[in-house]
């Protein structure tokens, strides 16, 4: 499973990183890490990722306006919503863009791993 982070905030993406990578049992490869839409847009057309973790509050371009770009690039993305916005307007307006799941902050890695392998399993 290749996986593409995208937050704003370092100190996230790290995390995410680490937890992805101590998951032993299924082959995760982060091919890269974004700190706002743009960025993730750009990777996503260079590295075709499999599961993307996305955040919705990010300079440039929102998470939201982001999934709706990477949909348009591949509707077999999968995007799991990484955000601290507890929202339901915004988290559903996500889904609807074509995210596979939503993940609140704080939220403990055992939960990051469970969300990641659901919408990683979810391919294709």
């Amino acid at each position: 499973m290749k996986l593409l982070i995208v937050d704003d905030a370092n100190i996230m993406r790290t995390r995410i990183a680490k937890v992805a990578a101590m998951c032993s049992t299924h082959k995760i490869e982060i091919v890269g890490q974004a700190a706002n839409g743009v960025q993730a847009i750009a990777f996503a057309k260079a590295i075709r990722p499999d599961v993307i973790t996305m955040d919705l509050t990010m300079p440039e371009m929102d998470g939201v306006a982001a999934i709706q770009a990477l949909m348009q690039i591949s509707s077999k993305l999968n995007v799991l919503v990484v955000s601290a916005l507890s929202d339901k307007a915004t988290a559903i307006a996500a889904l609807r863009m074509g995210a596979r799941g939503f993940l609140a902050k704080p939220f403990t890695d055992d939960q990051l791993l469970q969300a990641l392998l659901e919408v990683g399993a979810a391919e294709g």
